[in-house]
Protein backbone atom coordinates (compact mmCIF):
# COMPACT_ATOMS: atom_id res chain seq x y z
CA UNK A 1 0.00 0.00 0.00
CA UNK A 2 0.97 3.46 -0.63
CA UNK A 3 -0.29 6.79 -0.08
CA UNK A 4 0.22 10.59 -1.29
CA UNK A 5 0.74 13.67 0.14
CA UNK A 6 -0.25 16.81 -1.03
CA UNK A 7 -0.70 20.60 0.27
CA UNK A 8 -4.05 21.72 1.02
CA UNK A 9 -4.41 24.89 -0.64
CA UNK A 10 -6.96 27.25 0.45
CA UNK A 11 -7.78 25.59 3.80
CA UNK A 12 -6.60 26.22 6.68
CA UNK A 13 -7.70 23.41 8.98
CA UNK A 14 -8.89 20.17 8.99
CA UNK A 15 -12.43 21.59 9.55
CA UNK A 16 -12.28 24.85 6.44
CA UNK A 17 -11.03 21.52 4.62
CA UNK A 18 -14.38 19.34 5.50
CA UNK A 19 -16.28 22.40 5.16
CA UNK A 20 -15.38 23.04 1.83
CA UNK A 21 -15.53 19.51 0.16
CA UNK A 22 -18.97 19.55 1.25
CA UNK A 23 -20.03 22.33 -0.79
CA UNK A 24 -17.97 20.83 -3.74
CA UNK A 25 -20.17 17.32 -2.82
CA UNK A 26 -23.47 19.34 -2.83
CA UNK A 27 -21.84 21.38 -6.75
CA UNK A 28 -20.84 17.73 -7.98
CA UNK A 29 -24.42 16.44 -7.00
CA UNK A 30 -25.99 19.71 -8.98
CA UNK A 31 -23.92 19.43 -11.91
CA UNK A 32 -22.94 15.86 -12.68
CA UNK A 33 -25.67 13.99 -10.08
CA UNK A 34 -22.62 12.24 -8.22
CA UNK A 35 -22.24 13.64 -4.82
CA UNK A 36 -18.53 12.45 -4.53
CA UNK A 37 -15.35 14.98 -3.92
CA UNK A 38 -12.13 14.44 -6.09
CA UNK A 39 -9.06 16.07 -6.50
CA UNK A 40 -7.95 16.73 -10.00
CA UNK A 41 -4.27 16.38 -11.01
CA UNK A 42 -2.13 16.49 -14.52
CA UNK A 43 -0.29 13.19 -13.35
CA UNK A 44 -1.99 9.97 -12.83
CA UNK A 45 -0.44 8.23 -10.00
CA UNK A 46 1.71 5.45 -11.76
CA UNK A 47 1.64 3.16 -8.59
CA UNK A 48 -2.27 2.98 -8.95
CA UNK A 49 -2.88 -0.57 -7.70
CA UNK A 50 -0.72 0.15 -4.32
CA UNK A 51 -2.82 3.38 -3.82
CA UNK A 52 -6.06 1.46 -4.68
CA UNK A 53 -4.97 -1.00 -1.85
CA UNK A 54 -6.14 1.12 0.55
CA UNK A 55 -4.30 4.48 0.34
CA UNK A 56 -4.89 7.70 1.16
CA UNK A 57 -4.21 11.46 0.24
CA UNK A 58 -2.43 12.71 3.45
CA UNK A 59 -3.26 16.31 4.53
CA UNK A 60 -0.50 19.27 4.96
CA UNK A 61 -1.98 22.35 6.00
CA UNK A 62 0.65 25.59 6.87
CA UNK A 63 3.18 23.16 6.70
CA UNK A 64 2.15 20.28 8.94
CA UNK A 65 0.38 17.24 8.29
CA UNK A 66 -3.01 16.82 9.97
CA UNK A 67 -5.16 14.75 8.88
CA UNK A 68 -5.55 12.13 5.95
CA UNK A 69 -8.51 11.04 3.59
CA UNK A 70 -8.91 7.51 2.10
CA UNK A 71 -8.95 7.19 -2.01
CA UNK A 72 -11.77 4.94 -3.29
CA UNK A 73 -10.60 5.35 -7.41
CA UNK A 74 -8.86 7.00 -9.83
CA UNK A 75 -10.78 8.29 -12.92
CA UNK A 76 -9.59 9.61 -15.97
CA UNK A 77 -11.05 13.19 -17.25
CA UNK A 78 -10.51 15.41 -20.07
CA UNK A 79 -10.40 18.76 -19.71
CA UNK A 80 -12.29 21.46 -22.17
CA UNK A 81 -8.70 22.25 -23.18
CA UNK A 82 -8.60 18.38 -24.24
CA UNK A 83 -6.02 17.84 -21.80
CA UNK A 84 -6.33 14.34 -20.26
CA UNK A 85 -6.47 14.36 -16.15
CA UNK A 86 -6.80 12.69 -13.29
CA UNK A 87 -9.61 12.77 -10.68
CA UNK A 88 -9.04 11.12 -7.51
CA UNK A 89 -12.48 10.22 -6.25
CA UNK A 90 -12.08 10.85 -2.06
CA UNK A 91 -13.81 9.30 0.57
CA UNK A 92 -15.93 11.91 2.46
CA UNK A 93 -14.77 11.12 6.00
CA UNK A 94 -11.54 12.76 7.08
CA UNK A 95 -9.13 11.32 9.68
CA UNK A 96 -6.86 13.40 11.85
CA UNK A 97 -3.53 12.17 12.17
CA UNK A 98 -0.53 13.19 14.64
CA UNK A 99 0.95 16.41 13.47
CA UNK A 100 3.93 16.03 11.61
CA UNK A 101 5.61 18.84 9.55
CA UNK A 102 6.79 18.95 5.87
CA UNK A 103 8.63 21.13 3.74
CA UNK A 104 6.85 23.08 0.89
CA UNK A 105 6.40 21.13 -2.41
CA UNK A 106 4.42 21.15 -5.49
CA UNK A 107 2.05 18.88 -6.76
CA UNK A 108 1.19 15.19 -4.79
CA UNK A 109 4.48 13.07 -3.29
CA UNK A 110 4.02 9.26 -2.57
CA UNK A 111 4.10 8.38 0.67
CA UNK A 112 4.85 5.27 2.09
CA UNK A 113 2.48 3.40 5.18
CA UNK A 114 5.80 3.07 7.21
CA UNK A 115 6.95 6.98 6.82
CA UNK A 116 2.66 8.08 7.32
CA UNK A 117 1.78 9.86 10.98
CA UNK A 118 -0.67 7.40 12.86
CA UNK A 119 -4.38 9.00 13.02
CA UNK A 120 -5.59 10.34 16.02
CA UNK A 121 -8.76 11.46 17.88
CA UNK A 122 -10.33 14.10 15.77
CA UNK A 123 -9.43 17.27 17.41
CA UNK A 124 -12.77 19.62 18.34
CA UNK A 125 -13.67 22.57 16.53
CA UNK A 126 -12.99 24.43 19.34
CA UNK A 127 -9.04 23.31 19.69
CA UNK A 128 -8.57 24.57 15.79
CA UNK A 129 -6.92 27.86 16.83
CA UNK A 130 -4.69 26.10 19.17
CA UNK A 131 -1.18 26.88 18.86
CA UNK A 132 1.00 23.86 16.87
CA UNK A 133 3.31 23.99 19.95
CA UNK A 134 0.74 23.10 22.53
CA UNK A 135 -1.12 20.54 20.26
CA UNK A 136 2.80 18.82 19.75
CA UNK A 137 3.18 18.83 23.45
CA UNK A 138 -0.22 17.14 23.98
CA UNK A 139 -0.01 14.49 21.10
CA UNK A 140 3.65 13.48 23.15
CA UNK A 141 1.95 13.47 26.64
CA UNK A 142 -0.84 11.24 24.97
CA UNK A 143 -3.40 13.45 25.96
CA UNK A 144 -4.48 14.40 22.09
Amino acid sequence: MINLIKLSVGTESIYSLLEWQQVCRAQNFIEYGVAEHWHTTRMRPKREAELLDGGSIYWVFKGIIQCRQKVLRLDEVIGQDGIRRCRIILDKHLYATATWPRRPFQGWRYLKADDAPPDVAMPSKSDENMPQELRDALFELGLL
